[in-house]
């Protein structure tokens, strides 16, 4: 089967322009801008550097008249839950709303029951992935304050990166020991991504929370609690170590202006992967660009995660960071609980949200507010996540790619109801929120995983994500 992508506006590697892209075998062969394309298949119109060699092919067209064709999303950011969690959410559930949100590629995090921080459970979380994922998946290996030692055992071409959480989160994997902080940060054979939280710090804010307003403080002080100070210290040290050690450092969520400081600005590029001078790097996730305390009136804890949304003034500095190269990668923290473990404040209630269905959108609403343009928004969610953690064939629209592509279209309003929500929990903070773009169509491999009304292919499942590390 050949796929011809026709008739859209292509964003890509910095530029935007009318083309085509012709699909086989789930690989681009051919990007080209508009040029007429023969109903009958002639290989010599070709521009592509990838030649095949075989008899003519049935074509099946997709019309993308009116709607922008990207590379699919890479969210190097989610918690999908399973092993040990699965009342919560699933791998084929999650990866049913990344479908439907135009994520092609995901990277789970290791705090699942059991913790992915032996090979044994690695491997088990690629066996269920390999049966139950509808789009492309991979995983980070956990560290802890005691598993260094098994780094050289790690098969670097199968996972993005070894996670360390140097806060307390879910699933208590916090590594808070100074000797086996240097340690990881000396032999680690891949990037880490750090949550950065001080937990000393956390502890002695939330004691003074619950001496003030009670056993369980209302949501509205979470961002005193898990506050700037935490964030800013823990970023700080990692970033100490990573310079100390010439570690790739990427730390997760930022949440504050002052942890930017930490940053220097990395100008956008084309370069395949990040250099030795760029080897700290930063994330931003969807819920901290867009939210900000004054939402904790109207939404509470639905939007209660670790570490807090914060100011207005921290947000917009984060927005800021978007263009100006502070900020390198936008991943989710994608993280479903279910509606009855988000009762609760700040003691009671589980910290994270559903993210993932809706991200790409939101995105693009930021874009027609001015927030960033089209290219940069592409660069931050498909190219950037490729470079970072060296992936394979994935993460631009190229000859040679997997085609690994998502179809939005501009100017379709539409709201966000429980009845449209695929992730588990069912339930959404965008909730009620009304949408001007929607995800058209979201192809895996050159296959197509989801349609506007049609949903999800169900039959499909993704490919585990090869790095070249």
């Amino acid at each position: 089967m050949r796929t011809v992508i026709r008739g859209g506006t292509i964003v890509n590697e910095g530029r935007t322009f009318q083309g085509t892209v012709v699909i086989e075998d789930g690989d681009i062969v051919e990007l080209s801008e508009t040029h007429p394309i023969p109903d009958r298949w002639s290989p010599t119109r070709s521009l592509s550097p990838v030649t095949r060699h075989h008899s003519p092919l049935t074509t099946h067209y997709i019309d993308a008249t009116g709607c922008f064709v990207l590379p699919g999303v890479i969210d190097s950011h989610v918690h999908f839950r399973e092993p040990g969690l699965t009342e919560k959410a699933d791998i084929d559930s999650e990866s049913r709303a990344a479908a439907a949100g135009g994520v092609t590629s995901f990277f789970d995090m290791p705090n699942t029951v059991p913790q992915t921080t032996t090979i044994e459970a690695l491997d088990e979380k690629f066996r269920i992935a390999a049966m139950k994922s509808h789009v492309n998946y991979s995983f980070f290996f956990g560290a802890t304050n005691d598993n260094s030692h098994l780094f050289p055992q790690l098969d670097t071409h199968r996972i993005p990166g070894i996670k360390l959480f140097m806060g307390s989160s879910t699933g208590n994997m916090l590594v808070d020991r100074r000797e086996a902080l240097e340690r990881i940060f000396a032999t680690t054979p891949l990037p880490l991504m750090a949550h950065c939280e001080d937990t000393a710090i956390i502890n002695r804010n939330m004691a003074a929370a619950r001496q003030q307003y009670g056993d369980d403080p209302a949501v509205e002080h979470h961002p005193e609690i898990r506050s700037e100070e935490a964030c800013y210290e823990s970023t700080r040290l990692a970033v100490e170590l990573a310079r100390k050690h010439n570690a790739r450092l990427h730390v997760a969520h930022v949440s504050t202006a002052r942890e930017l400081e930490q940053f220097d600005n990395v100008p956008s590029g084309t370069q395949e992967r990040f250099t030795c001078e760029e080897r700290l790097t930063a994330e931003a996730t969807v819920s901290h660009l867009y939210f900000s305390d004054r939402d904790y009136r109207s939404l509470g804890t639905r939007i209660k995660c670790n570490p807090a949304i914060k100011t207005d003034r921290d947000r917009d500095a984060l927005q800021q960071a978007l263009s100006d190269g502070r900020i390198t990668t936008i991943g989710t923290d994608h993280a479903p609980h279910l509606s009855q473990q988000k009762e609760g404040g700040c003691v009671r209630a589980a910290s994270g949200m559903p993210m993932i269905q809706f991200s790409l959108v939101t995105m693009l609403e930021m874009v027609d507010h001015g927030v960033l343009t089209m290219e940069r928004m592409v660069e931050l969610m498909a190219h950037n996540p490729a470079r970072l953690f060296a992936v394979e064939r994935r993460g631009f629209l190229r000859p040679g790619y997997r085609a690994d592509i998502v179809i939005v279209r501009p100017g379709t309003g539409w709201t966000v109801s429980r009845d449209c929500i695929l992730s588990k929990c069912g339930w959404s903070p965008m909730e009620g929120h009304t949408y001007l773009w929607r995800v058209e169509r979201t192809l895996c491999n050159g296959h197509t995983v989801y349609q506007h009304g049609e949903g999800v292919d169900m039959n499909y499942t993704g490919e585990e994500i090869s790095f070249d590390h």
